[in-house]
């Protein structure tokens, strides 16, 4: 039986060049990065610097780099491993003298019912906030700080507990 599609997108309009906020994309593997979340999340880590063929993940979320376009987009693919098939994407589409579009995309399909409840209940809240987070990371890199950072639902306060990650750095919204 086949899964149920997945599509998540989340972008920010920054009034920024898009080479600015593409060479922050280049950096969003790299330890310490100012983009990935990590202070309140597992640390996106690969086995090499971000090229085709880098494998690697954030906790238990595995994927490989199956296609990169430095400074202005970059493409995961799920592993086998993981209840999903499909890819997200994080891209720069400029817009000229107006700044740039940030864009995360994520289109996959679930491997059946238990993968699609997972991902209604518990996963894609997981992932909205993670992704958000990320997006306000770009946007205070590129300075343009959000004027109001993002914020955990009381959902995802829950979920992470139930995930073993209690600190809870992020006020409620």
């Amino acid at each position: 039986m086949g899964g149920s599609m997945i599509w998540n997108i989340h972008q920010r309009e920054l009034p920024v060049p898009a080479k600015q906020v593409g060479a922050l994309l280049d950096t969003v593997a790299e330890p310490g990065n100012p983009l990935w979340p990590s202070q309140n999340w597992p640390a996106l880590v690969l086995d090499r610097p971000l090229q085709v063929g880098a494998d690697g993940g954030h906790g238990d979320i595995r994927y490989s780099c199956t296609a990169y376009e430095p400074g202005r987009a970059v493409e995961f693919t799920f592993a086998p491993s993981m209840p999903f098939t499909g890819a997200h994407t994080l891209e720069i589409i400029d817009r000229g003298e107006s700044g740039c579009v940030v864009r995360h995309l994520l289109v996959a399909e679930a491997d059946g019912p238990p993968s699609w409840l997972l991902w209604t209940c518990a996963i894609r809240w997981l992932h909205d906030a993670v992704v958000e987070e990320l997006l306000d990371g770009v946007a205070t890199a590129a300075g343009q700080p959000p004027a109001r950072p993002t914020s955990w639902s009381p959902w995802v306060r829950v979920l992470r507990l139930g995930f073993g990650r209690t600190t809870d750095p992020i006020p409620v919204g």
